[in-house]
């Protein structure tokens, strides 16, 4: 079923409307990865806060609708968005608010910039609590969901874009962490990356419908650079890395079987790179397994997050 791209007439109300262009669906990733850094740090042994925990998660909500938005405003600007004629909306190309005349390049730039501009006082209250470290792993994220897409850096038309989303969703779970344990832990690290790389793998597969545009836009992706047919293997190999590396920590920290279950959606995403290697270069057929890649990432997100939280205290 095809999704109706957004107009100013059904989107009449303007608090409505300026929701629906930080593409709020799509934030589920954020949750996720801040309810992972609170599973890590309960299975550590720290007793969670609640309200900081709930700051924590609202305004990782922010920072990335207002990442979100500021994309738009950039891939205006180089005319990626506007040349976008494969693509695979809701999932790529852009949220069309600018190309629709719902909002002005310029309204969304302000509305950009003022949702990231909103991060740093809650950045702020929270490290007098948590502890200066806070202040480093919220401006590396503000930093990097910036430059993602704005000039001079443009991580994304650098061929960059994947590690950057990579780190970027690193640091919430780090961040969801920290301001519960206070400190910096390599658990985080180590529970998150999985789950940080297939949000990079997502990020990689909404390339292949956006790559016509992306290379007319002067914008060098990795699906770009490689063509789709060699960067295909790329998502396999993302997909191969994650999972492997869950399975690599399960095992040396001799963690109970139950944790296993958070390898289970590799069957869909298995499936989706199937269908990736068939359809590679057919941008109209890639809807499926995109969903298919949103479905296993939150999957896997999920059911660790249960793990850490059924085990009680394992990791302390």
């Amino acid at each position: 079923m095809r999704v109706a791209e957004p107009t100013l007439a059904a989107l009449p109300n303007p608090v409505l409307r300026y929701l629906a262009a930080t593409r709020p669906a799509f934030l589920s990733v954020t949750l996720v990865a801040c309810l992972l850094g609170l599973a890590v740090a309960h299975a550590s042994g720290v007793k969670l806060a609640l309200p900081a925990a709930l700051l924590t998660v609202l305004f990782a909500l922010v920072a990335h609708a207002g990442a979100n938005v500021i994309n738009d405003y950039y891939d205006a600007l180089n005319g990626s968005d506007a040349a976008n004629e494969q693509r695979v909306f809701p999932f790529t190309g852009g949220s069309r608010f600018i190309q629709n005349g719902v909002l002005s390049q310029r309204e969304t730039a302000r509305f950009g910039y003022g949702l990231l501009a909103a991060v740093v006082p809650a950045g702020l209250w929270l490290s007098l609590g948590a502890g200066p470290g806070l202040i480093v792993i919220g401006l590396a994220g503000l930093l990097l969901g910036w430059a993602y897409s704005a000039p001079p850096f443009e991580l994304a038309g650098r061929g960059l874009g994947e590690p950057a989303i990579g780190a970027s969703w690193l640091l919430v779970i780090v961040g969801a962490d920290f301001v519960q344990r206070g400190a910096f832990s390599w658990t985080p690290l180590l529970f998150g990356t999985p789950f940080a790389l297939l949000v990079a793998n997502l990020l990689f597969i909404n390339q292949f419908p956006d790559a016509a545009a992306d290379a007319l836009a002067g914008k060098r992706t990795l699906v770009v650079r490689a063509g789709p047919q060699e960067a295909r293997w790329f998502y396999l190999a993302i997909c191969s890395f994650a999972y492997g590396w869950l399975l690599l920590v399960i095992e040396r920290l001799n963690l109970p079987g139950k944790f296993a279950v958070a390898a289970l959606p590799v069957l869909l995403t298995l499936r989706a790179g199937r269908e990736l290697l068939l359809h590679a270069d057919q941008p109209a057929l890639l809807a499926g397994p995109i969903k298919l890649t949103i479905g296993s990432t939150l999957a896997h997100g999920a059911l660790l997050c249960a793990a850490l939280l059924a085990s009680g205290h394992a990791l302390a």
